[in-house]
């Protein structure tokens, strides 16, 4: 019998993706909702076999239940996992892979099953690589893609998942951050993706940014996996979405999923080394250029 599937959710962002991409581990396909009874819900419309439905308690956090849902994904047996982009669900993930000794990749986008082995593709490089890894193993996935439409057909059922032991996490306040509105405010906004080298040339971008009187935001990559901007300030199909007299993407590949974010934008301009970058076809202005050159000479020219 073919090991069940789980699909860990803490929200609706790409969840009909999620079980998608977890079908193709050929086994029946289980979404784990932590959240209110809504989310059990969309869950149950996204296309599983069934939900199983766990509500943290009002004070605590969706990440409160990572020991029941460990617990339970270790007894269910589950070799493949499948989470959004969401921090909690990533959180969810970590802990659940860890009690199945599962390999967790990020970035996933197609799963599939060669004999005993698991086969994942998975973005890379922002979108600019396709890697494929396989092993015998258990697997952990962070999904990545489009939004993709909720399959017809009756919703699946949705069970409680069987109380257990929760972490010793509460929620003592919640604060509003100015980063994001910053952002979805702004007039002019300056991009970086994965093409600025290292965490120091964040200093090279400040003066860019001066000089124009802008905003800084980022790629999923540069937030999501490196963390050098803060999350509120990707700009992307799941992260911000904004709408600037100016936009210049700053070694920006410009994947579909990062340009949905910025499709209102009265102009985008683009720096990037590489002519064939997918980022120029939609681009009203670009420079092919190195950017470690070209934005020294803008900055000059926008003080003169």
């Amino acid at each position: 019998m073919t090991a069940p599937t789980w699909v860990l959710a803490t929200d609706t962002a790409l969840l009909t993706t999620c079980v998608e991409l977890a079908r193709g581990a050929g086994g029946p396909v289980t979404v784990v909702a932590a959240g209110p009874r809504e989310l059990a819900d969309a869950a149950a419309a996204a296309g599983p076999d069934r939900v199983l439905w766990a509500e943290p308690e009002a004070d605590r956090p969706a990440e409160s239940l990572a020991p029941t849902i460990a617990a339970a994904a270790a007894d269910a047996g589950v070799r493949v996992l499948v989470s959004t982009v969401a921090p909690a669900a990533r959180a969810l993930l970590g802990a659940a892979a860890t009690a199945v000794s599962a390999s967790v990749v990020a970035g996933a986008v197609a799963l599939s099953v060669d004999g005993d082995a698991l086969v994942v593709e998975r973005s890379a490089l922002d979108g600019a690589v396709l890697e494929t890894l396989a092993t015998a193993g258990a697997l952990a996935l962070v999904a990545r893609g489009d939004e993709v439409a909720a399959p017809d057909g009756a919703p699946a059922p949705v069970e409680p998942l069987a109380a257990g032991p929760v972490a010793d996490l509460r929620v003592v306040s919640r604060t509003p951050v100015g980063g994001a509105s910053g952002v979805r405010d702004a007039e002019r906004v300056v991009s970086i993706g994965r093409g600025v080298r290292a965490k120091a040339d964040l200093e090279l971008i400040g003066t860019l940014t001066s000089a124009l009187d802008a905003e800084i935001a980022c790629s999923m990559p540069i937030a999501d996996d490196l963390g050098w901007v803060p999350k509120e300030r990707y700009i992307g199909r799941s992260g911000q979405h904004i709408a600037p007299r100016l936009y210049l993407a700053v070694g920006i590949a410009g994947m579909p999923q990062h340009m949905e974010g910025v499709r209102d934008a009265k102009v985008v301009a683009a720096i990037n080394n590489d002519p064939a970058a997918p980022i120029f076809r939609t681009a009203d202005y670009g420079v092919v250029g190195d950017l470690y050159e070209v934005v020294p000479a803008l900055v000059e020219a926008l003080r003169e």
